[in-house]
């Protein structure tokens, strides 16, 4: 399988405007982060984790044209804020896209995306299929997914077990029998924000902890803020086989 971080940053501790910080400054584009996204392609099915404000572009940027379904991890609107961007899918692939989304996810995407859902169709609006996901496994065409609750403060988000990948974003707490869940990825994501403790995200030193208990082969730290710093000086600091992801980076799993 195929994957592709679509988006490595957050809107947390992120300025709306250039700050001038050396993170802004820099001519790495590793530096360049738009909003957690996370890819995934099998031979016949093509998955999305999150559609934040970013995701038209991350399509056009990673040349993707297709879409089966996308998976939500929570209903915060840095993941949600793309969903209308489905519409080019439906049209060019005359395909509906599935949604797949726990309860009170699928409450305020009906909130945020009223007209998606009217009676009678309005032309031209997204065309979703909604899927009520919880804690027990699922399929999505040929792929086969675990769902991992993990915290989010006091938010209960999900995070996904696919095959010898697992994938947590907007985390700070993993319960132990969640660990289960998780033992023996090959390769490990996880949200590391930035150095000090966060009340809603794991710390790079606390996300850099889970992983020495997991001891995946590999493993990736996304949902990064600025305050963590220029990407080639904190990779320089990490462990042989752990990474900051940037946008565009493609796995193999």
């Amino acid at each position: 399988m195929k994957a592709v971080f679509l988006g490595t940053g957050t809107s947390t501790g992120v300025p709306m405007i250039c700050c001038d910080c050396e993170v802004c400054r820099s001519s790495d584009p590793r530096d360049q982060r738009t909003r957690t996204s996370f890819y995934i392609e099998s031979e016949q099915t093509r998955i999305v984790f999150d559609t934040g404000p970013d995701f038209r572009m991350q399509m056009l940027s990673n040349r993707l044209t297709d879409l089966d379904a996308v998976v939500f991890t929570h209903n915060h609107k840095d993941h949600t804020a793309g969903l209308d961007d489905v519409r080019p899918i439906n049209h060019l692939r005359k395909k509906v896209v599935q949604v797949y989304a726990e309860p009170k996810v699928q409450e305020s995407l009906r909130r945020e995306y009223a007209y998606i859902f009217l009676e009678k169709d309005y032309p031209g609006i997204p065309q979703i299929g909604m899927n009520t996901i919880g804690v027990d496994p699922f399929s999505v065409g040929d792929v086969d997914l675990i769902p991992i609750r993990v915290w989010h403060m006091n938010m209960p988000v999900l995070g996904f077990r696919v095959g010898n990948l697992t994938y947590i974003t907007d985390a700070n707490r993993i319960e132990e029998t969640e660990f289960e869940k998780i033992k023996g990825s090959k390769i490990l994501i996880l949200n590391a924000l930035h150095h000090t403790t966060h009340y809603s995200h794991f710390s790079l030193t606390e996300a850099l902890a889970i992983v020495e208990r997991v001891q995946p082969e590999q493993a990736y730290f996304t949902h990064i803020s600025h305050h963590l710093g220029l990407h080639a000086l904190v990779e320089k600091s990490l462990p042989k086989h752990v990474h900051l992801a940037f946008d565009g980076l493609a796995l193999d799993f």
